[in-house]
Parts: structure tokens; sequence; C-alpha cells
């Protein structure tokens, strides 16, 4: 732990829980600080889950980036110019506390360490202001705590109140006598945080981005009523300790209490899981009465006056994605509990019933399937009034109020009881200008009014509005990520709602939950008189970097196509790599090396790439073969995705020059990869029980035996590991991992190739049997991985040229991206652009501004198989700003640290090409060409920086001038 920390600091909480479910909490301290002509300062700050920090009313910081909690990281800021020497100044913090484990945070405790470091002009100190027990603090009491989880991935959506708290509460002036004293848990080194590590990269950006138009204007109607269940947690408490899938098996009941018979319409708006078979007064609701495009699903029931029970089979596997119900009619309807005496200041009007089985899923050790088949559970389903769920008495549980939450704002926009376009008036486009003129929401008497605001282009940051209504109006916003014309492809895994309820009058509110979005439904309701808003913007966050990378040339499609994969990659740069900046905000380790080798031709970010790395070790306590996603309550280990973090970090030593980095990370390299070859069996072949994913298509990789994909990246890995062994100065050790892979590759060619195919089948199931599938995934790692040789090579060349119409073809940008590289190396690069402009120019045809996760081609992983993709910014896919920098403009580094670069353009049937790829440190290179095919001419211009060294080569068979100028 480093000395900057005073021993007076303690970790500070209140409240009466250790780590409550979704509290926002706020500190304040107010001291003197004396009179001096000039005052230095500077405030470090932690925070567990995550904190907004105010200096004298004005937002100074955010953070923490996301670690380990052993290694908690801490920021510091410089503070000088909020300070005012000669007055009482107030620092002030809202700290977020998840009280559960995301994919990109474990669950901790509640706490906030801070502390301010004041010198004058010569460097004396002044004083040290502390967290401690003399601070006050108080549960934000605008801040809904009992919102839904966002995804399976993240934390949870936001609902806020603004009639319950002083948006002052963080100015100087505001008086907090009332707020309890915080509680004093530890000094730094305290469990959970046992090391405090300073923050190793710079701030995000804070960049306004206003809307480009509204885009539609609608008159709408809610449903009856709805309401979102966190089952999970219903069924599996303990499960929010870590974010492991578990299985169950039980159900939901209720009562519905209709005042007069009629006709009613019970839905799930996302059902892809936890919705199994609907029992109405004892009688299965049947499947083929449900309609509704997937994964919405509703049925229309006929119900008499009186109380019915209702009851959903959850049963199955659950992420933490949550359950979704709701119930529509004419007639009033209320539900209440199936249990008598139950209070409803406590618990919902739902019962949970069982768990009859619970599991949890590690995929990468043994377990076993949930049973379906206990007596009780298949008894309950012939239960038909509340009064016999007593026979079950001990399997039942009313659900807390904190798991439920009615009203819910992402069924609302999903499921509407009617809606209806109306002509978007000119006005109401100040919506989305920086004018200051305020638009006018048209008011519907008994509706509500809804309007779709389109940014022009995907973004991620924080949703920040200014309007002026009735006390009590809500605003609800939703973002997606994707429409076209009605359509509206909805984010069914992901809860990317917010509500806000007014107070009177003029106010502004800047949500500190950070979302992924291009288009932003905004509904208002219990509007009394019309709302006139003065802005809807959003503060982009992502990592600071400029746009050095560039790339020009005389193909239109492909200039459009390097622009979305540039905006893809910086959308996806936060703390970390992310996958997207709308679903997970995860960093998904395999992805990154791809990443971050496109972030190398863009930006330059070599801080953020060595965090990336410098990471996965940390989630050696879940698993010695390292987890996929860190740092991640989830324990899941795909192989190649540590595989491909030991080649990033061969990539990233040859992109930066650093030594040390190489000898920082040889331990942990050498760690994983001795647990990996000990699941290399009798046959020589790499067989393990994990999640052994490389692409989404449908390939056979089965999640036990031999893959063969995986099989041939370890190959690579472990070849890899002995290139950076000898840089490390460990030349025997260098030797053992080369002798290991040339065994694995002997093994492939012996078990692994078909030669009726002249293929490598794609798998050797755990039960003995061999693959009957080939697919091009298998032939391009097999090729990038050099296992074949001769005539075996020959034809997986072949394969790269006319992919086999019978194998299974590449699904995703990711796996492109391998395909790309295979037939760069071949020197197909005519072949190369020719795929780029087919499957990305499909995205261009459909306004993409960023890169799909996904080809449409395939329908795996979709929660509907018509839409285009997933998510619609993905940066594995940016594939095309790498490839066409590296090997259309022509610029690859020839020695570690770029030291040596080579400038080799092929024109591939383009006129011309300009563009610049940064160096590592300092500088970029400068690239200009013009190409006559008939003539097989070519001019070369190039400008480096002064000293670098720099080839120029012309492209085979051309003739031509090169120019260097420094």
């Amino acid at each position: 732990m480093t000395n900057v920390w005073s021993e007076r600091a303690k970790w500070i909480w209140g409240g009466n829980e250790s780590s409550p479910r979704n509290e926002w909490r706020l500190f304040r301290k107010t001291f003197p600080i004396q009179e001096k002509e000039y005052t230095q300062a500077w405030l470090d700050i932690t925070a567990d889950s995550r904190y907004v920090l105010f200096v004298n009313g004005q937002e100074a910081g955010r953070g923490p980036v996301r670690s380990w909690p052993a290694e908690q990281a801490y920021d510091t800021y410089d503070v000088s110019p909020y300070i005012r020497p000669g007055e009482d100044n107030t620092i002030a913090v809202m700290v977020m506390h998840f009280g559960l484990s995301t994919f990109y945070y474990l669950k901790g405790r509640g706490g906030l360490l801070a502390q301010l470091r004041m010198a004058d002009e010569a460097g004396t100190s002044l004083g040290c202001v502390i967290t401690d027990g003399s601070w006050r603090t108080l549960r934000h009491p605008g801040q809904d705590g009992r919102a839904p989880r966002m995804s399976c991935q993240q934390a949870f959506a936001e609902r806020i109140d603004a009639r319950l708290f002083d948006s002052a509460w963080k100015d100087r002036s505001y008086s907090d006598e009332a707020w309890p004293l915080a509680e004093e848990l530890g000094v730094p080194g305290m469990e959970p945080w046992t090391t405090l590590i300073p923050r190793d990269i710079p701030p995000l950006t804070e960049e306004t981005v206003y809307p480009i138009r509204v885009e539609a204007l609608k008159k709408v109607r809610r449903i009856s009523w709805n309401a979102y269940i966190d089952i999970r947690s219903e069924m599996v408490p303990d499960s929010r300790e870590h974010a492991n899938p578990v299985g169950f098996v039980g159900y939901l009941a209720t009562v519905v209490r209709v005042s007069a018979g009629g006709n009613f319409t019970i839905g799930f708006p996302a059902a892809f899981v936890n919705v199994g078979t609907v029992i109405l007064d004892g009688k299965a609701v049947a499947a083929e009465r449900f309609y509704g495009e997937a994964p919405e699903r509703y049925a229309d029931i006929e119900l008499e006056a009186g109380d019915h029970l209702l009851m959903v089979d959850v049963s199955g596997i659950d992420h933490g994605h949550g359950f979704r119900i709701g119930v529509d009619g004419e007639a009033p309807i209320e539900l209440i509990s199936p249990l008598s005496g139950i209070d409803g200041t406590k618990y919902s009007p739902f019962v949970g019933i069982g768990p009859f089985d619970t599991i949890e899923v590690i995929d990468h050790r043994p377990g076993r399937r949930l049973n379906m088949e206990h007596e009780e559970y298949l008894a309950v389903r012939s239960v038909s009034q509340a009064a016999e769920l007593t026979l079950y008495a001990d399997r039942l549980s009313p659900v807390p109020l904190g798991l439920y939450r009615d009203d819910d704002v992402f069924g609302h926009h999903v499921w509407k009881k009617a809606s209806e376009s109306q002509a978007v008036p000119h006005a109401l486009q100040h919506l989305v200008t920086a004018d200051g003129v305020p638009a006018r929401v048209p008011f519907y008497e008994g509706a509500d009014t809804e309007m779709i605001i389109d940014f022009g282009k995907e973004t991620v940051g924080y949703i920040e509005f200014e309007l002026d209504c009735a006390e009590g109006t809500i605003v609800d916003f939703y973002g997606y990520e994707y429409m076209r014309d009605e359509y509206i492809q909805h984010t069914y895994g992901l809860d990317n709602t917010l509500r806000y309820v007014a107070r009177k009058g003029r106010q502004t509110y800047k949500s500190p939950v950070r979302r992924g979005f291009r288009y932003l439904m905004l509904t208002v309701r219990n509007a009394r008189y019309p709302v006139h808003f003065y802005s809807v913007r959003l503060v982009q966050n992502t990592y600071p970097v400029a746009e050095i990378g560039r790339f020009h040339c005389s193909d239109a499609l492909l200039n459009d196509i390097w622009q979305i994969s540039r905006d893809t990659t910086k959308l996806c740069m936060e703390d970390t790599f992310v996958d997207c900046p709308a679903y997970e905000q995860a960093f998904w380790v395999g992805d990154s090396r791809n990443e971050a080798l496109i972030g190398n031709y863009l930006f330059s970010a070599p801080a953020l790439t060595e965090r990336c790395l410098r990471l996965v070790p940390g989630s050696r306590n879940q698993t010695p073969l390292y987890a996929d996603q860190v740092p991640s309550g989830w324990s899941s280990v795909i192989p190649n995705w540590t595989f491909f973090w030991v080649i990033a970090c061969k990539e990233h030593y040859e992109q930066t020059g650093q030594t040390k980095f190489a000898k920082d990370m040889w331990p942990s390299i050498r760690y994983t990869l001795n647990h990996y070859v000990q699941h290399i069996d009798d046959n020589g072949l790499f067989n393990i029980q994990a999640w052994n994913l490389l692409d989404w298509a449908p390939i056979d990789q089965p999640n036990g035996g031999v893959v063969t994909h995986q099989n041939a990246f370890l190959v690579k890995a472990l070849n890899s590991a002995a290139e950076l062994a000898l840089i490390a100065g460990h030349a025997e050790e260098a030797d053992s991992f080369k002798h290991w892979a040339d065994r694995l590759k002997a093994a492939m060619n012996k078990h692994l190739w078909s030669e009726d195919k002249e293929a490598y089948l794609d798998c050797i199931h755990a039960d003995g049997r061999r693959s009957g599938i080939f697919s091009m995934q298998t032939q391009v790692a097999a090729f990038l991985c050099d296992i074949a040789d001769g005539p075996r090579k020959e034809a997986l060349e072949r394969y790269l040229l006319n992919p086999p119409a019978s194998f299974v073809q590449i699904g995703s940008p990711f796996m492109s991206f391998f395909y790309y590289e295979a037939l760069a190396r071949i020197g197909k690069l005519t072949h190369m652009l020719d795929d780029i402009r087919r499957n990305y120019g499909q995205m261009i045809d459909y306004e993409a501004t960023t890169c799909w996760e996904m080809y449409p081609s395939f329908k795996e992983n979709r929660t509907n198989p018509n839409f285009l993709t997933r998510s619609h910014c993905h940066a594995w896919s940016a594939a095309p700003a790498y490839f066409l920098g590296a090997y259309i403009l022509g610029v690859r580094p020839q020695a570690p640290g770029w030291e040596k670069v080579l400038v080799e353009p092929n024109p591939c049937g383009l006129r011309w090409a300009r563009g610049s790829a940064p160096l590592p440190e300092a500088g970029r290179v400068d690239v200009s060409w013009r190409a006559d095919e008939e003539r097989r001419q070519m001019e070369i211009e190039v400008r480096v920086p002064q000293g670098q060294q720099i080839e120029v080569k012309l492209p085979e068979g051309y003739t031509g001038t090169t120019k260097i100028i420094n």
C-alpha cells in the first residue's frame, strides 16, 4: 500500500446494513481553511462501489475504476481551483453501493475513504481533512432502492423522486445538522480492501452531446398493472454474493382480484427466461394461447369478478435478468398476497413457492442438472385456490418489497394499451437544440406523451436534462440502440431506464448511471399542465484519446466502414476495454486482444491496454485458468480468452518494447499455462470442461471434450509464452513451453484431421464421439496457429479463399478478425476487402453508426431471431480499422516499440489512400499513395518524426516512386 494515506483516515459508512442492496448514500464534511495567498489541495478518494465527488458544490470527479477488492483503486484530484481559503469549505460525496456482484464488480461492503491534503505555495503542509466519525451521512432520500437490475452484467436501473430530497445537499450553504454521524469502519488496509492502488489511467471524458432530432411523437396509454421481481434473489438469497448462474425449481404466485368480470390480458414483456407454465385457478393456460413476437408473450383470458390464483413456473437457470409480468383489462385490478396476514409495507403481493431444488453453475467445474421431478413441485400444479397453498407452508416465502417493483418502467415502454402517432411540431424540436428555448411538450388528457429522440449515433454516458413542470410529473427515459421506421429493437436483456418524479418548477438533473444508446424514448406521465423541456443531452464518458489514426481512400464504402470501426472502438474504451457500451459494459479478456490491436492504429492507448492485461491474473482466486471477464463475480472460463490474453501480452510488448512489462507478466503467464497443460489427455490433446467458445455460429464446440480451435490457440499461446520467457530471461522455461506446443501440434495432426474431408474436424466429444461438423472457424484457427504443414496447409489456404458450402461459415465480426489475419498472411488482401465490403457494407445499408456484434446470417445469441444483431455497438467487431491501416495503408512495426516501421501499401483496386498510424509514445506515420492499376505504377509519400527508422516498399509487381519526409 502506498504511503499517501494518513494514518488517521478511516473508512466510513452509515445505516444498519454493511452491504445494502442498491443504496445511494450521501456524505458531507464542512471545515474552515485558513487564509493563505495560495493554497494547493489534493483530494484522495475511493469508495465501494462507486462515487461522485463534489467540492463546494462543484462536481470534481467520479470513480473508482474497476478493480479487485484486494487491490482497491483510489483517485487523486487536484481540487485547488475549488478551494476557498479563509472560508468554510464542503466536501460532499454520493456513494452508490450495489450490494451484489456484477460482471464488473465483486460484492464487498459499503464504504467511503477520502482525505484532503493541503499545502502552501512553498509546499509546506497546511493540514489534512480525513474521513472519520465527524462526517455526516444520510441515505439518499429520493433514490428508490427497489429499482430493477439493469442486466445480469450490470447493477441497477434508476428511479429518483426529486420531491424527497434537496438538490442543494452538496452545496456549502446546506445545513446537514440533522444528518446522523458516520460510522468508522477501520483504517486503510482493512478487509476487504487490503491494498490501495493509485489510479493508473487518466479520468474519462465528460463531453456534452446533444440529440439531432425528435424522431417521433405519440399519445400512449399504460396497461393496468405491471411489475418486476428479482426472482434470482428470491429463490437463492445468497446468490448476490457472486454473479454465477443459478438454477432453481419453483413458482411465483399471487391473487388477481377483479371488481368486475371481463376480458383481460396477462403478459410477459421479456419472457426469454423464467417464464414456464402459467397456471390460473389450477388450470394451465395452453401454450398455443400465447401470442407476440419473442421474447414477448401475451394471452387473452376471461375472468369472473372475484379472486383468482395466478401461478407461474419460474424454474430454470437464471443469471440475474429478473422476472417481468403485467395484467391489463378495462375493469379495476388489484393484486394481493395468497397468504393471509402479510404486512404490505414489508412484502409484495407475490409469494415464492420453493425452491424445490437449486444449483450453482460454474462452467469449469463438475455440475448436475436441476431435479425437475420433485414430488411437491409437481403436486403444486394442481393447487386451484390460495388456501390450498398452506399444504406447502414450509415452501412458501413472501417476496420482500426490496425485490419487487410495481409500475415497471421498462415494461411500460415495451407493452402499451394504446399508442397513437402524432405529427411532431417544429417547436418541439427545441427539445434537442442548445438554444435555451424551451420545448413545450404536448399534453393529452387521460394519456401520456411519448417522444423518441435520436442522438444520430450510438453514444455512452450520463443523461442530463432541464425542465419546468408541476410537482409529481413523471418523466421516464428508456435508451435503446436501433429502430427503423416503426420497428423498435427493444433491449430485452437490458433495463436501460430512468424514472424521474419531478418537484415543482424549473429543475436540472444529471444521472450518475452510465448508459449506452442511440435513441432515447422519453415519456411524460401524470402531467397536470404542459411540461417545458429546456434541454435533454448526454454527458459522453469515454477513455480520453485523440483521434490520431486516419484512413481515407477512393472507396466511399470503405471510408464509412473505417469510421464506424473507429467510433465503435472509442465507445468501448472505458476504464478498461469493454465489449459494448449498452448491454454489459464488461471487460471480456478475449475481446480486448483484438480491441487493443485496433486501438493501436486509432488512438495509441498503451496505458489502457496494459491496465487490462494486468487485471487478468487477479482472477486466480476464482480459478488458476483465469476468468474470461474481470474483475467479475462470475467465475467463468473460456480457455481461448486466456490464450488470447497470453498472445496479447506478447503483442503489447511488441507494441511498446517494454521489457519490464514482459518480466512483470511472466510469472502469471507461466502460472496459468502450467495449469492448462495439466488438461492434456493421454492422446496428447487439450481436453477440458469449460465454456469452449470461439464464435456464435453453430460450430461444434461442446463444453466438455476436445475442441479443435481451442487446441490450436493453445499451441499459439504456448509458443507466445516461449517467446516472452526469452524476453523475460527464462530460456529453460521457454524450451519447456515450446516443447509442449510441438507435442500438442503433433497430436492435433494425428487425431483431429479428417482425410475424407481434408480438414480438421470441430471436436471430439467427452464420450469419444468424433464430430461430424466441419467449420471455417476451425480451419482458420488451425491455419493461423501454424498447425498444418505441406498439403494440409495448402488445403487450408484453398478454404480461406473458397469456403466449402458444407462448412459452417463465419458468424461474427470477431471471428472475421482472425480470418482477415489469415488472409493477410497469404497476401490475399483483395479477398479481405471484398469480405469487409460484403459483411460490413450491410451494416452501412442499415445506417449503422457503429459495428454490430454479429452478422445476421446466424440467429444465435439473440432474444429474437429476427434481430439483425444483439448489440449494435461491439468493439470485438471493429476489425477494419486495424486491417485498413496495417495492410491497405500499409503501416506495420518491424521491431518492438515500432523502433523500425515498414510502409508497404496494397492498393487492391483502390486508386488512392491516405491516413495516419500513431506511434506508441510520440508522433505518427502519415502515408499518402496513388496507384495506377493498369500501368502497375504507384507513388508513395511518407512523413515520419525525425530519427524514425523506416522502410518503404512498393507492392510486388509495381514500379514508381517513394518519398520520405522527416
